[in-house]
């Protein structure tokens, strides 16, 4: 079975650098396609009634710690907290995850993002960043304690993700840039050097293209900035490039009921970078990736879901064959 291209210490801690927040969940049960008419673009202003609300445990970081916890790998989160983060800090302790990287501003609430969904998995968000506009203050050469194996740079004030990639690189610590939803906000310049160096970025088919775009680096001319690109497609499933290889299509892992896709994303890189730890080949870490991902979307939020791993071993058995055979 090939192997992972990253040769990771087994005993070293995942660091995961990324936003702490609370989501603010609501589901919408009509279409927004129904509501909006193109030509009042300019002039829209619409309520939608929600037939549910959640107030959930999430933010970036946060949430593939979890998944990386529940599948017993050692994980310390480097992010910025606010004064109301004392349930949240007890939570994820609870199951394992070392937030010795955790700053907590008391002057200064967790970032807060409402998201509304449709029946047709369209979404709406609005972020407020709270202490999140205070994560540039976080070094994480210092916080990332003395263990650090491999770092995921996930998306959090845009300033603190390009420290924390600069300061990967000086370290010499591989890392997984995932800008996710700040390519929108992030100019082409600092996303290129936010990823110059990276073992790998991690994006979904929209990311991809404003990646490209913004950056110029289309095509093969990615592959001057980082060694590979990880693309989800949503209910399509995901690929894997690399330079002067074929692509690895990643299928979707069948799901019970799909409920609501919040954290998917978040889940596949978690389930992703525990099989690269692993040193798992990069077929199986992705589908590791599609597995996590379906517990997620089978619960409303983040981290509602649990399984223990032999659970997640005999759902990647139904749906891929066996995981080999040092999964425990």
């Amino acid at each position: 079975m090939p192997t992972s291209p990253l040769n990771l210490r087994p005993d070293g801690q995942v660091i995961v650098a990324g936003s702490l927040a609370f989501d603010q969940i609501m589901v919408f049960p009509g279409s927004f396609k129904d509501h909006i008419h193109p030509d009042k673009l300019h002039v829209i202003s619409i309520s939608f009634l929600v037939s549910e609300m959640r107030k959930q445990r999430g933010g970036c970081a946060g949430n593939i710690g979890y998944t990386l916890a529940l599948l017993g790998h050692d994980t310390r989160l480097v992010a910025a907290a606010g004064s109301d983060f004392g349930a949240y800090r007890e939570w994820l302790e609870e199951r394992g995850v070392d937030l010795g990287g955790v700053r907590c501003f008391d002057d200064e609430i967790t970032a807060s993002c409402h998201i509304t969904t449709d029946q047709d998995d369209n979404q709406i968000t609005g972020f407020f960043v709270g202490a999140m506009a205070r994560a540039g203050e976080l070094s994480l050469r210092q916080q990332a304690g003395e263990r650090p194996a491999i770092a995921i740079i996930a998306p959090d004030d845009p300033a603190a993700m390009l420290r924390h990639c600069a300061e990967a690189r000086e370290m010499g610590l591989p890392f997984l840039f995932d800008p996710s939803f700040q390519v929108t906000a992030m100019s082409g310049e600092d996303l290129a050097a936010a990823a110059r160096g990276a073992a790998m970025i991690a994006v979904n088919d929209y990311e991809h293209a404003v990646f490209e775009e913004k950056t110029g680096a289309k095509g093969k001319g990615i592959f001057d900035l980082v060694d590979m690109v990880i693309v989800t497609l949503g209910g399509e499933g995901s690929k894997i490039l690399r330079p002067g290889e074929q692509d690895i299509l990643i299928p979707v892992a069948k799901v019970e009921r799909f409920v609501d896709p919040t954290g998917a994303g978040d889940s596949y890189r978690g389930g992703f970078v525990a099989g690269l730890q692993r040193g798992y080949g990069l077929d199986v870490c992705g589908r590791m990736g599609s597995i996590a991902s379906a517990f997620v979307v089978e619960q409303n939020g983040t981290q509602n879901h649990a399984y223990e791993r032999q659970e997640f071993a005999e759902r990647y058995a139904a749906n891929f064959g066996a995981l080999p055979a040092d999964f425990e």
